[in-house]
């Protein structure tokens, strides 16, 4: 009988299983086919195959439409004739009290929570909008006594919703009513039940870190007032209206705040509080809107700003800053808005002539702050009020202004002269904040703000010569202010070509730039004299303003010649 392959003998041993001969190559083992584990993350499900994302969606569409439900019934049956006021309440309020009843059986049940909570939700925010529609639509309520029995039944919301330790509950509670409760009424009644979600769901903040509850609660109110002071804006509404929504503004404004306090005091990273803050101020910042003429306007603006940079500055006061606790985005955000409302102050107190003198005063202001406490988000905020009046600035005395006589005495004067003053005062104290704030120790840096500074500067400087001429009401003020402004250029055109001599052999680069700027200068300024002064001026100032530029052209050369003859006779270095 044959054998099979595997059972032959090799020499004198039988071929076991495992066994090899010696001298032959060990074959690999063979390994079952099994499929490799890669250590890592799980792979999750895709999100339609995950069971809590869809019980989520439908519970949260199961509350939108059972809420637009509750909306018909009180609202569109009342509009059809359906039924009588009474029914529809008493079936609403019957209807949301057995929602929340249930929602808490199902809740206390196993795999309960997402139906407990979607249940007890809609319950709640049936009720709220059930007592909406009592105090607006049915006028059974007091606005006031409505106001009180809302903040009760959204209050009772919120503190289920923090049992339950749930922010879903509470955002679900506050977004149903906010958003369907202007279907049920849009009279300004609305503000104040919007306004009551944003205060009921203040005292959250103090236990739970819920960061979408500062946003639906806030933003509702905010979009709705906003709307309001727009409309009652454009449509001229009556005075009752326009206080009403002001004191809703400054509401929510408050609250607003207060939520930012509270959560700041126990969670300084949570900067949604912030931010919600930020949105809180919007309705104040357009309620100088709501007001004509010019002194109401600018008291809102004026004293909103005062409390908004107050808060900002807390945090720089030792004892005030140590019990408020006011974190920094906080700050951030009270100083934009403090200085929004600040320009908007600016706008309305002057005129449009003296508008650039207000703006670089609050520019200064802003830079010394910084400068003081070394804050160059403070810096940043003088900059940009500093770019606005300088904006503000060319705008009433561009160079076609300056060049042209009818032009200049028509829009020149002395509000122009000081508005230049403030100018130049304003180029000062932000070089010393640039100083302070370490801006300048690179000597690039220092020498490309120092170009931009001067150019600011001699622009500021030909425009307060020309101003003040022609605020003399003389003929040749104009001319005159020229002359001055020609001379001046060269002056500066002579201090730097001095300094950059001066420096040529320490600081080569600061030396260069400034040499160059000088020589570019003192081409400009002979260009000025003889193609518009040697043409425009009369012979006395004609004559001074040659004898002057000469004389510095003369000491500049002499200097000029000296410094390079004196580096050229120098020994060289090997």
């Amino acid at each position: 009988m044959g054998m099979p392959a595997g059972q032959m003998f090799t020499g004198s041993a039988p071929a076991w299983p495992g066994w090899t001969a010696p001298g032959a190559q060990q074959p690999m083992p063979s390994l079952p086919q099994q499929r490799r584990v890669v250590a890592g993350r799980p792979v999750r499900a895709p999100w339609w195959q995950r069971e809590d994302v869809i019980s989520r969606v439908l519970a949260v569409a199961g509350v939108a439409v059972t809420l637009i439900g509750v909306v018909m019934l009180l609202v569109l049956a009342a509009q059809a004739g359906f039924f009588g006021p009474v029914p529809r309440v008493v079936a609403g309020a019957v209807f949301s009290g057995a929602l929340v009843a249930v929602g808490a059986r199902v809740f206390a049940k196993a795999g309960g929570r997402v139906g407990g909570i979607a249940l007890a939700a809609t319950g709640i925010a049936g009720g709220y909008l059930d007592v909406v529609a009592m105090t607006t639509l049915y006028k059974w309520l007091d606005p006031v006594v409505g106001y009180v029995v809302a903040f009760g039944i959204a209050a009772g919301g919120v503190a289920l919703a923090m049992r339950w330790r749930s922010q879903g509950l509470a955002v679900l509670v506050l977004v149903g009513a906010a958003l369907l409760a202007p279907f049920v009424t849009t009279e300004l009644a609305l503000l104040g039940f919007l306004i009551v979600l944003q205060i009921a769901a203040l005292p959250v903040h103090l236990v739970r870190d819920w960061p979408w509850l500062h946003v639906v609660r806030t933003l509702p109110a905010v979009l709705t007032t906003l709307v309001a002071v727009v409309g009652i804006a454009l449509d001229s509404g009556t005075r009752a209206e326009r206080f009403e929504v002001f004191a809703a503004a400054i509401v929510i404004a408050v609250a607003g705040l207060a939520g930012a306090v509270l959560s700041g005091r126990l969670r300084a990273n949570d900067v949604t509080a912030s931010l919600s803050f930020g949105a809180a101020t919007v309705p104040m910042l357009a309620a100088p809107l709501l007001f004509s003429g010019r002194v109401a306007p600018t008291v809102v603006s004026g004293v909103f700003a005062a409390v908004l940079l107050l808060v900002a500055v807390v945090p720089w006061l030792p004892k005030l800053g140590a019990a408020a606790r006011i974190p920094g985005h906080l700050a951030v955000v009270s100083a934009l808005a403090g200085a929004v409302a600040l320009f908007e102050a600016c706008v309305g107190a002057v005129e449009v002539q003296t508008l650039p003198s207000a703006l670089f005063v609050v520019a200064m202001g802003f830079l010394a702050v910084a400068g003081q406490q070394r804050s160059r988000f403070a810096a940043a905020l003088g900059a940009a009020f500093g770019g606005l009046g300088a904006l503000s600035f060319l705008f009433r005395a561009d160079p076609g202004t300056l060049a042209a006589q009818p032009e200049a005495e028509a829009h020149l004067g002395l509000s122009t002269a000081l508005s230049a003053v403030f100018l130049l005062a304003a180029l000062v104290v932000a070089a010393w904040t640039a100083r302070r704030l370490g801006l300048l120790d690179r000597e690039s840096d220092a020498t490309v703000l120092s170009v931009f500074a001067g150019i600011g500067g001699l622009y500021a400087v030909t425009a307060l010569t020309v101003s003040l001429g022609v605020a003399t009401g003389s003929r040749d003020g104009f001319l005159a202010g020229h002359g001055i402004a020609t001379v001046v250029w060269m002056v500066a055109a002579t201090a730097a070509l001095l300094f950059g001599l001066r420096r040529l052999a320490r600081r080569s680069q600061q030396a260069k730039v400034a040499l160059v700027a000088g020589l570019i200068l003192t081409g400009a300024a002979l260009a000025k004299l003889f193609l518009f002064d040697l043409a425009t001026l009369s012979g006395l100032l004609r004559a001074g303003a040659f004898l002057v530029v000469g004389v510095l052209l003369l000491v500049v050369g002499t200097r000029y010649a000296r410094v390079f003859a004196e580096m050229d006779s120098r020994p060289r270095s090997a």
